[in-house]
């Protein structure tokens, strides 16, 4: 798929999208530009270049003159980095170009949101009925908690500049970004999401690294081993920033983690030691200089498209910690590191080689849960159950993408020629593909477990995985006849209602409407699961227009229960405690309305 071709798909995916809520909302006002916000924001969690709870929230206003936009935020788990997004939707099915300049503004419209968050005046002037109101509240408060704050401008169009010069808020750094259709269609397509940085040690070092270098003389690679001095991995960070991250497979953790806590104290008390106890970093970059060292040996002068692919916690600290901390030396600090220059001439081959290195040169924090567990008998069982179980039209199937991934992987294989490929994506759209993280927040959910959903993916999938013994988990024999075709119908059915619930509820709430799903899909199961006819749900692939109505109903209420029980907290943060689930769940609702058919 080239880059009309995806723009094209994008679009469709939008006016698709606006045309569900329409149905379901009776002509809502709906922001297109929120629509397409949502599904890069989705895109972007899901290659982790974001964080999974993110809040669509559509707000603009006119303080001192200036004005302020915003169409939504991400929170880190641990809340101390966050992500702002301001959308620029222009519509068109062709490619337009769309000046610096007007990225340039959306960005300070964006940061401006920020600065007044920060000093109290936005929420002066703003109505505590706002949808933006909680999070200004939370931006003031925790401002100081904060370690990384990045703002993205959001378009359809194509750009010239993806970055901006970061900015300094109160002490605190501002990234500015921009993720395009361009660069948006680069991640998509796996192709290679570098920039091509040249990095150049003589001016960041002082001169060449010392290195032991080993040609490929059988491979499609050279490889490298050397030293990095601390300072030059900050600079380098600060310069960059996610920049030299692209192709990893996570982002930073922030230093709460344990193995970043331990990277903090080492650079504070033990920085000669830092070597001795680090693993190191491991980089890939598309072309070598060798040059020579200040005794003469060979070393290192500069790299291009370099890219860390395991190692982003060790560099991320590193600059945190200086930043937190002024008295860290890391003069004296070297940081391990092993390099691979790529040599093949084949792309594809290239990226897949950057993919195996990131999963398997990954030992410092555990990669994804979600990732380590793909090869549980669970999982795999469930991915079987996919491919031989046909939805009622004997055509299409739903797709359970038990290895990241994998749904891109099949219709590039399958999709042999364009006909094929558009076949493909008909009885198997986007739309039903789950992946393990959605299966254990739609199974969860259904559990009436809607504080630990509300936790995050990547800790609500380790609960669900818990939930299994390990017997259970580790051999084959035993799990998969819990689970058969009739079982794999019923979790599609419950994903079918999760799916349905969304496009009820996102339309009707300005905010927080992933949270309100999350409890009202729980409080559907808690006070009607055992009459639901999970077959009526799967032979339709779809819900009545009588469950329809009861979920709008229920959810307006539950929304003013959300509202009225956070005690000031911020939704999606009040969410997560368990006495927000007993007050959801022991609060009174509506009588359940007459004639739904899903109800046995």
């Amino acid at each position: 798929m080239e880059l009309n071709e995806f723009l094209l798909q994008t679009q469709a995916d939008v006016k698709t999208e606006i045309g569900e809520r329409l149905t379901i909302s009776d002509g809502s006002s709906l922001y297109h530009e929120s629509v397409f916000s949502e599904i890069v924001m989705q895109h972007m969690a899901d290659i982790g270049m974001t964080f999974p709870d993110y809040q669509i929230c559509h707000y603009t206003a006119k303080l001192n003159n200036a004005n302020l936009r915003l169409s939504g935020f991400s929170f880190s788990e641990e809340g101390d980095q966050l992500d702002l997004f301001v959308c620029i939707y222009e519509g068109s099915d062709d490619l337009v170009s769309i000046p610096d300049s007007e990225t340039k503004i959306a960005a300070e419209q964006c940061s401006r949101f920020l600065t007044n968050c920060v000093n109290g005046k936005l929420l002066s002037t703003m109505d505590k009925s706002s949808e933006a109101y909680d999070l200004a509240f939370t931006i003031k408060e925790g401002y100081e908690k904060l370690d990384q704050i990045r703002i993205y401008v959001l378009t359809d169009r194509q750009s010239k500049a993806k970055r901006f010069k970061s900015r300094e808020e109160k002490g605190k750094t501002v990234m500015l970004e921009v993720m395009d259709i361009e660069r948006l269609y680069r991640h998509w397509s796996e192709g290679k999401p570098r920039d091509e940085l040249v990095i150049n040690f003589s001016e960041v070092s002082g001169g060449a690294l010392p290195c032991v270098y080993v040609p490929g003389e059988m491979t499609d690679y050279d490889y490298a081993l050397t030293v990095i001095p601390g300072e030059a991995l900050r600079f380098l960070y600060e310069k960059y920033g996610a920049r030299l991250l692209e192709a990893n497979v996570r982002s930073f953790l922030s230093t709460t983690g344990k193995v970043n806590k331990g990277i903090r104290d080492t650079l504070r008390n033990d920085p000669e030691r830092f070597m001795a106890y680090n693993n190191g970093i491991v980089i890939v970059a598309d072309a070598a200089h060798l040059g020579k060292t200040i005794d003469g040996s060979t070393g290192i002068l500069w790299l291009k498209g370099m890219q860390i692919v395991n190692g982003g916690q060790t560099t991320a600290s590193i600059y945190f910690s200086k930043k937190r901390d002024s008295g860290i030396d890391l003069s004296r600090v070297r940081v391990p590191a092993k390099i691979i220059i790529l040599r093949s001439n084949d792309a594809t081959l290239e990226e897949a080689l950057i993919s195996d290195i990131s999963r398997y040169a990954n030992s410092q924090n555990s990669v994804k849960q979600s990732d380590l567990s793909a090869n549980k008998p669970f999982h795999v069982e469930i991915e079987k159950l996919s491919l031989s179980t046909y939805c009622p039209d004997g055509i299409g199937r739903w797709f359970y993408e038990r290895a990241s991934g994998s749904y891109n992987t099949m219709l590039v294989r399958e999709g042999t020629t364009p006909a094929r490929l558009r076949d493909l994506k008909v009885a198997i759209p986007s739309s039903r593909k789950i992946t393990k993280t959605d299966l254990a927040k739609f199974l969860n959910t259904w559990d009436s477990k809607p504080h630990i959903v509300s936790l995050g993916s990547q800790k609500n999938f380790e609960r669900f995985m818990q939930a299994f013994t390990e017997e259970q988990q580790e051999l084959e024999q035993v799990l998969p006849h819990a689970i058969d075709v009739s079982t794999y119908k019923a979790m599609i059915a419950k994903a079918i209602v999760f799916k349905k619930t969304q496009s009820i509820v996102r339309p009707m709430f300005p905010a927080f409407q992933g949270n309100i799903v999350i409890y009202l899909i729980s409080l559907l199961s808690f006070r009607l699961g055992n009459k639901i006819d999970f077959d009526l749900i799967w032979n339709k692939q779809d819900i009545s227009p009588e469950l329809r109505n009861q979920l709008q109903i229920w959810a307006k209420e539950i929304n003013v229960v959300l509202h009225s029980s956070s005690g000031g907290k911020m939704i999606s943060e009040w969410a997560k405690k368990q006495e927000c689930w007993e007050i959801v769940r022991n609060s009174d609702y509506s009588e359940t309305i007459c004639n739904i058919p899903e109800l046995l």
